[in-house]
């Protein structure tokens, strides 16, 4: 469904990605692992059309996104939650959601995907008339996820979802994701928390400055010695 050919992407003279080549098949959940540095928020970045890749192609079924601006590859069906979540904290968790769905014009699709997130998240609705900066951190995550889905994305970004939670709630997170990829819900996960990531990925790629190291199935890379021991913390 999406696919990256050797992509290059540099900011100013630095080389972060060098020649990076994935893909992710309909209905997965593929994970990009790797220590900070790596070029896994770069990856989604440039996916998104945030910056561009000087060479190589990325493609959603088969369309070329590699040189149209960021508004337009959302417009195509790719969607992220970034890093860090940037929610609009003066405006209210529904103006929030709305944001999301700016770049469509079909209102009972919007109305309809307002109530999924609803679903999804309970919390989000029973604060749908609050600000965005008075959520906690776990809400402002659920709001962030929420407001990508608004987009009604065909492949669905997210970057570091577990950031600066609580372990029980980096739990709920998760569950929720593996519910939104049951649901049909193509999903590419950067994440800091390996094994939380490998828990829930069909496959995943590790990257290492700017380079894939690893790649393969999630429960290969959990039996994988130099995962184990430099991602999962065990020796």
């Amino acid at each position: 469904m999406l696919e990256l050919k050797d992509v290059h992407t540099y900011y100013g003279n630095i080389h972060a990605l060098k020649g990076i080549s994935l893909n992710v098949q309909k209905g997965e959940i593929v994970t990009l692992i790797g220590s900070n540095g790596a070029g896994k928020t770069t990856t989604l970045r440039t996916i998104q059309g945030l910056i561009h890749a000087r060479h190589g192609s990325i493609t959603l079924e088969g369309e070329e996104l590699t040189k149209i601006p960021a508004h337009q590859v959302t417009m195509r069906g790719v969607s992220q939650s970034p890093e860090g979540r940037l929610i609009f904290p003066r405006m209210t968790v529904l103006e929030n959601l709305e944001m999301g769905a700016f770049t469509r014009k079909d209102k009972d699709g919007i109305k309809s995907d307002l109530e999924r997130v609803f679903t999804v998240f309970p919390r989000l609705k029973e604060r749908i008339k609050q600000t965005g900066g008075t959520l906690s951190g776990g809400e402002q995550q659920m709001l962030a996820i929420g407001r990508a889905l608004m987009a009604n994305p065909r492949v669905l970004l997210l970057d570091e979802p577990s950031m600066g939670l609580a372990p029980i709630l980096v739990e709920q997170i998760f569950n929720i994701i593996g519910e939104l990829n049951k649901q049909g819900t193509t999903i590419l996960l950067v994440e800091q928390n390996a094994r939380m990531a490998l828990s829930i990925a069909h496959r995943g790629y590790v990257l290492q400055t700017g380079t894939i190291r690893l790649q393969g199935s999630a429960t290969n890379l959990q039996e994988d010695d130099e995962v184990r021991k430099t991602y999962l913390g065990e020796h």
